[in-house]
């Protein structure tokens, strides 16, 4: 099972070990266009840092996020999975996981990033501010940027099992599954059962909860429908929508009342 994440807004300040090794670094046929997108980056915020801010689409309390990506390449680099921070991974916590839960987190989590591509939770990375919907000036889109080189790794890193994508719809524009693989593929929503529509707080909990149940677990399941019955057996509600068709992924729609 792979399971692809997004990643959070807010992040971890960095760490005081070893600065960022890009070679080190899971996915490593990413990493001539992560060093393409780190370059412009920090070229970008050394200069015109309002400039930098336009670019980025931050606010001007978030000034501060500029200079911090002006030091990618000597911050201390910290595991992925400490660094993002937020509703989901506070839902999901991998801190307290078991040491068996720990190491399958290790091999079946990609975070999904505009500066990245996409990172495993133990890769050590820096914290950084760069959204996949930013356009930087050399670059220009960054969904656009990672469409190519993220065609060419995906495939293999998904391997024969599932993939259950919890991405948000900006880093699902990265890599879309196709053939055979979206055919293992669920992309699952979550809705607030009473209205049945997506609510942000609910969305990012619930897909936090279900991630963390089934690393517990170390349930792994085969396919789509396997994983819509071992999530019931996990007490959640599911509704199916198989695939229409060849080559086209399953959704899933986990409904909650609310979150405990």
């Amino acid at each position: 099972m792979l399971v692809l994440l997004p990643p959070s807004e807010g992040k971890a300040s960095s760490g005081r070990g070893a600065p960022l090794k890009l070679e080190s670094l899971s996915l490593p046929g990413l990493t001539e266009a992560r060093s393409a997108v780190l370059a412009e980056l920090v070229e970008l915020c050394a200069g015109d840092e309002d400039k930098a801010r336009e670019v980025l689409g931050l606010s001007e309390g978030l000034r501060g996020e500029v200079g911090k990506n002006t030091e990618l390449l000597s911050a201390g680099a910290r595991p992925a999975g400490e660094i993002y921070t937020g509703v989901l991974y506070d839902a999901l916590g991998l801190a307290s996981l078991d040491t068996a839960a720990k190491r399958r987190a290790g091999r079946q989590l990609l975070v999904f990033s505009g500066l990245w591509g996409a990172v495993g939770v133990g890769d050590k990375i820096p914290s950084y501010r760069c959204s996949m919907g930013v356009k930087l000036p050399g670059l220009g889109a960054l969904g656009a940027h990672w469409r190519g080189p993220m065609a060419d790794v995906m495939p293999e890193a998904a391997g024969s099992g599932l993939v259950l994508d919890l991405r948000s719809s900006a880093y699902a524009a990265a890599w879309k599954p196709k053939g055979e693989v979206a055919g293992r593929t669920a992309s699952v929503r979550v809705l607030h059962a009473p209205t049945r529509k997506v609510v942000s707080h609910f969305n990012k909990a619930t897909k936090g909860r279900i991630v963390r149940s089934l690393l517990s677990a170390g349930i792994a399941p085969a396919g789509p429908a396997e994983l819509v019955e071992a999530l019931r057996d996990l007490g959640y509600v599911v509704e199916v929508e198989p695939p229409k068709g060849a080559g086209k992924a399953w959704t899933l729609d986990v409904l909650v009342d609310e979150i405990h």
